[in-house]
C-alpha cells in the first residue's frame, strides 16, 4: 500500500497590508493597496498644491502652510541640483512614484472600484475621532493647570498637529484697523490656510515618518543590529513617533526652535501618542488610510477650534 503523498499548499503572500491578510478582494484588502492610496490621495495632493499658490502670501507665511516635511523634500532635491519649479512639483511626484513602485513590487491587483472612495473617507473620519477625543481630554487637563490659569492664551483647545494655534488675524489698531468684513475675510483665509497645511502634512509627514523612516529604522535594528523582529518594530515605532512629535517644535536640519509652535509638554505627548497611533494604523491599513486619517484629523481640529474655541 503506497504512502499517501503529502501535498502542501503554498502560503499566500501577504497582499493586504503590512501585518494582516484580509480576505481577497474584500474592502479592507482592496483599500490597503498602493493603487488605492494614489487615487484616494490625489485630490488631497492637488488641493494642497493649488491652495498653496492661491492663498495670500502673507497668510501663507504666518500659517506655515509650507509643511516642514514638504520643505525637507524640496531642500533635499535642491542639494541634488534641482531648482525652481521642479523642486516644487517633485515632492508630490515622489509620493506618486513611491506608491507606484510599491504597487508594482507588491504584486497586488491594479483593479480599482470607485465606490470604495466614499467608505474610505468615512473610515478616515471615524479613525480620526479617537484623536479628537484625546486632544480634548489633554487640552481640558492642561487648561486646568496653574500655568494655563496664569497664561490663558496657552489654551490650545482642539489643535491641529501641524497648523499653529489660532484661527484668525489680530485686528489692527488705529487708522489701519480692519473693518468687520475684512476681519471676517482674514479669519476665513487663516482657516483655509490651516486646512491646506493640515492636508499637506497628512500626506508628506506620513510619507517621511511612517513610510520612509520606519522602513529605514527597521533595516537598521533588524538587519544591521540583528534585533528581534518585535524589538525592532517597537523601537522603530517609538523613535519615529518621538521624532514626528519633536519636528513640530524644532527644525532638525537647521537646529532652530520653531517660534510659531514652541515646545509644550502636552502637545509633545499628544503628538507622540498620535505618532504611535498612525504607525499602528499604517501597519494594519496601509498608507492611503493613514495619510487620509491624518489629513481629516487636521481638518476637523482646525475647524472645531476656529468655530468653537477662538
Amino acid at each position: 500500500m503506497g504512502k499517501k503523498k503529502k501535498t502542501s499548499t503554498p502560503k499566500k503572500k501577504n497582499d493586504a497590508s503590512q501585518l494582516f491578510n484580509f480576505a481577497r478582494d474584500s474592502y479592507f484588502e482592496r483599500t490597503s493597496r498602493p493603487i488605492y492610496a494614489i487615487i484616494f490621495l490625489l485630490p488631497f495632493i492637488v488641493f494642497y498644491e493649488i491652495g498653496t499658490f492661491r492663498i495670500n502670501t502673507d497668510v501663507l507665511n504666518q500659517s506655515r502652510i509650507r509643511v516642514v516635511a514638504f520643505v525637507w523634500m524640496q531642500n533635499s532635491l535642491e542639494l541634488l541640483g534641482f531648482h525652481g519649479k521642479f523642486a516644487w512639483i517633485a515632492p508630490p511626484l515622489a509620493v506618486l512614484v513611491i506608491l507606484i513602485a510599491l504597487q508594482i513590487t507588491s504584486g497586488k491587483q491594479w483593479r480599482f472600484w470607485l465606490g470604495d472612495i466614499l467608505p474610505m473617507a468615512v473610515e478616515c473620519v471615524l479613525l480620526a475621532v479617537p484623536l479628537i477625543v484625546l486632544t480634548l481630554f489633554l487640552s481640558s487637563s492642561a487648561a486646568g493647570s496653574q500655568a494655563h490659569r496664569e497664561h490663558p492664551d496657552n489654551h490650545w483647545a482642539v489643535t491641529s498637529m501641524d497648523a499653529p494655534p489660532g484661527g484668525s488675524l489680530p485686528a489692527a489698531q488705529g487708522p489701519y484697523a480692519l473693518t468687520a468684513d475684512n476681519q471676517t475675510n482674514a479669519t476665513k483665509r487663516h482657516l483655509l490656510a490651516n486646512i491646506i497645511t493640515g492636508i499637506g502634512a497628512g500626506i508628506y509627514e506620513e510619507l517621511v515618518f511612517r513610510l520612509v523612516l520606519i522602513c529605514i529604522l527597521m533595516l537598521l535594528f533588524q538587519d544591521a543590529l540583528k534585533l528581534s523582529h518585535t524589538n525592532a518594530i517597537v523601537l522603530s515605532v517609538l523613535i519615529s513617533a518621538a521624532m514626528f512629535s519633536a519636528h513640530h517644535h524644532i527644525d532638525f536640519f537647521s537646529g532652530r526652535v520653531n517660534s510659531v509652535d514652541p515646545f509644550n509638554i502636552t502637545k509633545f505627548v499628544f503628538r507622540t501618542i498620535a505618532g504611535v497611533y498612525f504607525a499602528a494604523l499604517f501597519a494594519v491599513r496601509g498608507f492611503g488610510i493613514t495619510a487620509g486619517t491624518h489629513a481629516f484629523y487636521n481638518i476637523i481640529a482646525v475647524s472645531i477650534t476656529a468655530h468653537f474655541f477662538r
